[in-house]
């Protein structure tokens, strides 16, 4: 993530500032909308279709990176057509969740996100921490995450202790990743950058559900 100076100036040149942020929010909502779009539309996508939908999506993120690498801007169509696609590819881990926990289960943990979600927000927003320490840290731990979810792929999953373990640091690292950017995008966010910080805001909404779609669905059958 790109470095952004610190703003000071009169309250009136401050809220004027932080237009850019609040139309960030905005677009992160409408992206999380797409996705429950995606999750309904998910209900009636032939099960075979689910494995290549999620390769779509690690194509179209490698390509958010090229593109961002060579310093091109990627447009709202992009990133609403990929949290479309999000949508539709994690409706069977939803089915799954609701056919152990019923519909209960997944609203919690939909609850939960949107009130960790919000409250990282306000916190990184109105804080005069400076999140930007977390880098090192999340990149570690997105890595350590990345190499679990191959292991398995391959070992049928992680259950138990373990399998909580894993949720749980899950949850922590993209509860890190919300702090982080909020951190970064509250000193203003180029209205062209908006796209991509939009994503990565989506990103870390959808994988702190899953998680914690996860560790409920683990302590719940527990039981």
């Amino acid at each position: 993530m790109e470095q952004r100076q610190p703003y000071s100036g009169t309250d009136d040149q401050s809220a004027y500032y932080n237009a850019p942020f609040h139309k960030l929010l905005r677009m992160f909502t409408v992206s999380v909308l797409i996705s429950f779009v995606g999750t309904f539309v998910g209900m009636y996508v032939p099960p075979a279709l689910f494995i290549p939908l999620v390769v779509v999506e690690l194509i179209m993120l490698v390509a958010a990176f090229f593109i961002r690498r060579k310093g091109k801007a990627v447009g709202y169509g992009f990133v609403f057509t990929f949290c479309f696609i999000s949508g539709i590819t994690i409706f069977p881990a939803i089915a799954h969740y609701t056919s152990i926990g019923g519909t209960w289960l997944v609203s919690t943990a939909l609850l939960l996100t949107g009130i960790i979600f919000a409250g990282l927000t306000a916190y990184a927003y109105y804080s005069k921490r400076d999140f930007s320490f977390l880098g090192g840290f999340l990149t570690v731990g997105i890595l350590v995450l990345i190499g679990f979810s191959l292991i398995g792929l391959f070992t049928g999953g992680f259950g138990g202790t373990l399998g909580l373990m894993i949720a749980a640091f899950g949850v922590l690292i993209f509860s890190g990743f919300i702090l982080y950017d909020i951190s970064q995008y509250k000193h203003g966010v180029p209205d062209e950058e908006i796209p991509l910080a939009v994503l990565s805001l989506y990103l870390s909404f959808i994988n702190l559900f899953l998680y914690l779609l996860r560790l409920l669905g683990i302590l719940s059958s527990d039981d």
